[in-house]
This record gives structure tokens, sequence and C-alpha cells, in this order.
């Protein structure tokens, strides 16, 4: 069984107030890119790794992409993160797919592995944990409701799946012009029931200076610094 992880690396430097693609900026001497991508470089399941970046970064992401030996190719995306990820599904060629953030690059073995073996038990996995904060619907500023945490996750990915499942889903939802903020939205549109997996609180998606340093301190930590 071949496995291939999508990453997608598209994303503006807006609210990190950076004035370019925020996964090339560097965090203890390195690009957020290349922790993500050596995340999935390491794991011993992930046979190929295809990147997939805005035209403008390209030539960057090749760049740093040289630290990872399983990269297949860095492929354009789209306007949206929908369509960047079906282009890079369409130059996947594992039985089994990661859609992986490429700002997310804290990410380790142990998400890695539970998406995949939750994919092969169930037919398709997304990284998630409890929210740990009590949580509230609202309407107009106004609080309506508490909304039940014990049945409540943040969804991360890595979301897995079947290529073949989720290359049609994308296509269904390429000719329906449905747009989605992940890919488990997508799966749900069309009926498929998406297995939680076991993620990390230290699996943080990096889009502030604030979460900068948090993940300067996380990989301290491991000593990745």
């Amino acid at each position: 069984m071949k496995i291939t992880a999508v990453i997608v690396a598209g994303g503006k430097g807006t609210r990190m107030g950076a004035d370019k693609n925020k996964l090339l900026l560097k965090i203890g001497g390195r690009e957020i890119l290349y922790y993500t991508l050596t995340a999935f470089e390491r794991n011993e399941k992930v046979d190929e790794i295809v990147l997939v970046a805005a035209k403008n970064d390209i030539c960057d992401c090749e760049k740093i992409a040289r630290c990872a030996s399983k990269v297949k190719c860095v492929t354009e995306g789209g306007e949206t993160r929908r369509r960047s990820v079906y282009n890079g599904l369409k130059k996947a060629s594992g039985d089994i797919v990661l859609i992986h953030d490429g700002a997310r690059a804290l990410v380790t073995d142990k998400e890695i592995d539970a998406s995949i073996d939750a994919c092969v038990r169930f037919g398709a996995a997304a990284a998630g944990v409890k929210c740990k904060d009590t949580l509230k619907s609202a309407r107009g500023g106004f609080i309506e409701g508490t909304v039940d945490r014990e049945n409540t996750y943040l969804i991360q990915t890595p979301q897995t799946f079947r290529l073949d499942e989720i290359l049609s889903l994308h296509k269904r939802a390429s000719d329906d012009n449905f747009d989605a903020t992940d890919d488990c939205m997508i799966a749900e549109r069309y009926g498929v029931k998406v297995r939680i997996s076991e993620g990390s609180y230290d699996n943080i998606k990096i889009t502030t200076p604030e979460d900068m340093i948090i993940a300067e301190k996380i990989l301290e930590r491991r000593g990745e610094i």
C-alpha cells in the first residue's frame, strides 16, 4: 500500500503581518515549511510528498523542498484551498493520501500514523482534539446557548482518505461549484463518514506572530532547534 502526503503550502502573511507567504518565514533559522516537510519525510509510512504552492512561491518552495527526498513534485495551487488540494491530488499516486496544511509544522509521527491507521480501518480520518473551552452559540453578538463540549472537537490535519474516493469527491465538489474550508467538509456534503483520529494540542496552525512564539517553544522543547 502506497501512501502520499499532499501538503498545501499556499497562504498569505496577512494575519502574520508579513509581506510574503507565512510558510517562508523562519523559526530557529529554518522556514516553517521546512519543519512540515521534514515531519513527513521522516515518517516511515509515507512514500511520497506532493507540495502545492502558489505560482509566485513555487521557486522558493522548490528550494526548501530539497530537504526532503520524498517530494515528488511542487505543483501550482488554485484560487481556493479546495482547488489547490484538487490540483495536488491529481499528482498523487498513492492508495491512501494524507492532506495536510503546511502551516501545521509541528505535526508528529503520532498524529500521522494515527490518521493513516484510522483511514485504513474506517475509510476516512481526520486528526482532532476535544475542545477545552466552554463553547457558546451566539446571534447578533448575544449568547443563545451552550454547545456540548463533550461532543465537540477541533479538527486538524492530516485528513486522510483513499485517493480514488477523495478525488471523486473533489470532482463532484468542483462540478457543483462547492467550496470548503477543509476536506472533511467535502466528505460530509456527500455522505462519507470521517473517523476522528488522535490529534495533538501541539499541532497548531501557525497563523499569527503569537503562534510563532509558541511554535518556537515547542521546537525547543523537542530539541529540534
